[in-house]
């Protein structure tokens, strides 16, 4: 028994938690290069993980949580954003609403404690397969330009040869 009411209420407050995470990116040197995504792409994807939580939590599949952070990491990789700063944007990200969560959770009794126990532990849970599958993406797209590097090299190497 997930705690609905703090879902709810992440959910209602979507965008000002985006707002307040984006500053947080802003001013923190571990996530300075995350300046290089744009702002509308970062608020759109805070936005939405944030006003979809119960969905993200309670639906979605280890799948499509793959498939949506590793492709998440191939575009960070593609424009340019380092993985420190990356995973930290994850955890800056996790911990900005575990603090919001504790500022605006008043719990009554043991059942909602309960309820809040068992929303940290899915959050835990969903951040922590975010983080790995976004190194996976990330890495997998430094593969992919570390081939096609290589390969262009290969070619010119070969059209050297051919010309000398």
């Amino acid at each position: 028994m997930i705690a609905l009411r703090l879902v709810r209420l992440i959910e209602v407050n979507a965008d000002s938690l985006s707002e307040s995470l984006l500053e947080k990116f802003r001013s923190s040197a571990h996530t300075r290069h995350m300046l290089r995504v744009p702002e509308d792409e970062l608020r759109d994807r805070c936005v939405e993980i944030y006003r979809n939580l119960s969905d993200w939590l309670l639906h979605k599949t280890g799948a499509e949580i793959e498939r949506r952070y590793r492709a998440v990491g191939e575009r960070r990789a593609r424009q340019g954003v380092p993985l420190a700063d990356l995973i930290w944007a994850i955890l800056i990200t996790k911990e900005h609403l575990w603090g919001f969560l504790e500022q605006e959770g008043f719990l009554v009794g043991p059942l909602e404690i309960y309820g809040e126990l068992e929303l940290f532990r899915f959050l835990a849970q969903f951040y922590d397969r975010a983080v790995c599958y976004t190194i996976e993406g990330y890495q997998q797209a430094a593969e992919k330009a570390a081939a096609a590097s290589s390969e262009i090299g290969n070619s010119r190497r070969a059209a050297q040869s051919v010309s000398v």
